[in-house]
């Protein structure tokens, strides 16, 4: 090998690691969304109602007190598999039911423990806020929570 680096082997050099480099870049971006859609996506269809109870989610900003997937604040239990510890994760029906029985009955008035505020949800929007965690509940988070009270 030429002890010198000439100025054309220094461009080829250059030129090459970059057209490698951006081969491996658009290589690893077509695998990370391969993945993402066959594999760590919810296997339900994304409706109008789940995108509603999401929008519900955000306004009553739920995140600032609970996690989603590990995401948001750790005052409240994680829920993104709360359908799953409540057992209604098949049951759309149940699901609504238990939900709005439990933001009903709160704030629990239980001395000495945390309360979540009451809020005042209408049934079309506490029917899109179940289908939302149960949404939620079938994503594959490759287990996280590491236990199942969240």
């Amino acid at each position: 090998m030429a002890e010198i680096l000439t100025k054309s082997r220094a461009r080829n050099i250059f030129y090459g690691g970059s057209i490698f480099f951006v081969l491996v870049f658009i290589a690893l971006t077509a695998q990370s969304h391969f993945y993402i859609v066959n594999h760590s996506t919810a296997s339900a269809p994304l409706t109008e109602q789940i995108a509603r109870g999401k929008g519900v989610w955000e306004r009553n900003s739920c995140i600032n007190c609970h996690t989603l997937h590990g995401e948001g604040a750790y005052f409240a239990p994680e829920v993104g598999n709360v359908m799953t510890r409540w057992g209604v994760a098949d049951d759309p029906q149940g699901a609504y039911e238990t939900l709005d029985a439990w933001i009903a009955a709160q704030p629990s008035g239980i001395e000495g423990r945390r309360q979540m505020p009451h809020f005042d949800i209408n049934e079309e929007d506490m029917r899109a806020l179940a289908e939302f965690l149960r949404w939620a509940d079938q994503t594959d988070t490759q287990g996280w929570p590491p236990n199942d009270a969240g």
